[in-house]
């Protein structure tokens, strides 16, 4: 682990460069070293309180993988006088939601979730697009602090019954419902559930596609984890309040559905499609079943790289038009026949195509949800269904119809972004050859 560690270190003196494709180059060999070092079920490589398993190892892969995409995607930065700061940020960033996914102690985890948030909002703050980016970066902060002191006194009151903050060392505890909140809180406004997500669209909307790309592609994976990781030791309480919790998401992911057929703002529809998703990898996580943990890890894993290429794709669409709205941005397909395809695929794995890793978490979510309360049905057909009308939508208005009178007609494709897009697509499809890997959970 310490090896990983030390040869992140090293890429801090590459930043002083400000060389974009050396960091990227670097990144990419951070990413094939990773992979040599898969671990399996149990929790290996640990040293100075930073383990992994095969739960941490999925997560850092791609937390590194997003971040280079991120650099890839704001190349435009670089001709910017704030290039070596934004450098900094992407670094800073990911070397923090290493030691995120890293950390064994629910203290350390905490403590460098936390710390994430920081270049988070910088990034929101410092390349946003619109003056209420202010405005986006407080939700932010206000919504997921507020939630996250509780969580750290829970944890100073978990330390003086075990004398330990360790998750494999703490077993079923004798706590109250307030307490069972405080653990549990913090992640549900991260992940975010329904009534507690109002600070994402309005973060994704004024965010530029780097921020947008961290957000939809790790940052909402951290609610996950750690519920994940807590339920380890909140086994019985999560088992007496699960029917709250999974009917709540299920009724949020259904209205938050019906809300993506009706917006006009491409970032939007994405952003409460993710908060579909995520209400989805909820209703797995409290299921408490084994194909509910595995089928909310994968889905995680499936979404970071789907949303953030959607993104990446109304992004390359607003560059052109300098508007997001659906109504104006129509008939790309003859601007830009060969981003189609992309289109195509990206909001087919959007709604759980085949051969893609969403169609494999969704149906493991589908037979947990189905296997602890047979009346969830009706409600998975309506989300499966929803998932469809809203993909197709956003696919059909963008590249069909007229051609808006206010859109450019001399687009040009780079090279740069057919890469972009294409990174995000290959892990995406490929994976299902090696599905086994996920299967060690079991």
């Amino acid at each position: 682990m310490m090896k990983i560690l030390f040869s992140m270190l090293f890429l801090t003196p590459l930043l002083f460069l400000n060389n974009y494709y050396l960091f990227m180059f670097c990144l990419v060999i951070l990413c094939t070293f990773f992979l040599f070092f898969m671990v399996y079920n149990f929790y290996s490589m640990v040293s100075y309180s930073l383990g992994m398993d095969i739960i941490s190892w999925g997560l850092i892969l791609l937390t590194i993988w997003i971040v280079m995409l991120m650099v890839l995607s704001s190349y435009k930065i670089k001709f910017s006088n704030k290039s070596k700061e934004f450098m900094f940020m992407n670094f800073f960033l990911l070397l923090f939601l290493f030691f995120c996914f890293n950390s064994s102690s629910l203290f350390l985890f905490y403590l460098f979730f936390e710390c994430s948030l920081v270049p988070t909002m910088f990034l929101i703050f410092g390349w946003g697009y619109q003056p209420e980016r202010l405005t986006a970066g407080f939700y932010l902060i206000f919504y997921t602090l507020f939630a996250s002191l509780p969580l750290l006194l829970g944890i100073f009151y978990l330390w003086s019954l075990n004398g330990t903050t360790f998750y494999f060392t703490i077993k079923c505890l004798n706590l109250n419902f307030y307490m069972f909140m405080c653990f549990v809180m913090a992640f549900l406004v991260s992940m975010p559930m329904v009534m507690f997500h109002l600070w994402l669209p309005s973060a994704h909307v004024e965010a530029s596609i780097s921020g947008s790309m961290i957000l939809a592609g790790v940052l909402l994976k951290l609610g996950g984890y750690g519920l994940i990781r807590v339920s380890s030791f909140l086994y019985c309480y999560m088992l007496d309040y699960s029917i709250y919790f999974v009917s709540l998401s299920l009724f949020g992911g259904l209205f938050c559905g019906l809300i993506c057929c009706v917006q006009l703002d491409m970032k939007v529809l994405v952003a409460y499609s993710s908060v579909c998703h995520m209400a989805l990898a909820l209703g797995g996580i409290f299921s408490l079943s084994v194909y509910g943990m595995l089928g909310s890890y994968v889905l995680m894993l499936a979404h970071g790289l789907c949303s953030s290429g959607l993104f990446c794709l109304v992004n390359i669409v607003y560059e052109r038009s300098c508007s997001r709205s659906i109504l104006v941005n129509k008939g790309f397909l003859i601007l830009m026949p060969s981003f189609c395809l992309f289109w195509f695929i990206l909001c087919s794995n959007n709604m759980g195509s085949p051969l893609s890793m969403n169609l494999f978490g969704e149906v493991m979510l589908i037979i947990s949800l189905l296997s602890w309360v047979s009346s969830t049905s009706l409600f998975l057909m309506v989300f499966s269904f929803l998932a469809c009308v809203y993909s197709m939508y956003l696919f059909s208005f963008v590249n069909h119809g007229c051609l808006s009178n206010f859109n450019n007609l001399s687009v040009i494709s780079f090279m740069r972004e057919y890469m972009l897009i294409f990174f995000h697509l290959f892990p995406l499809n490929i994976f299902f050859l090696k599905f086994n890997i996920f299967l060690t959970l079991i």
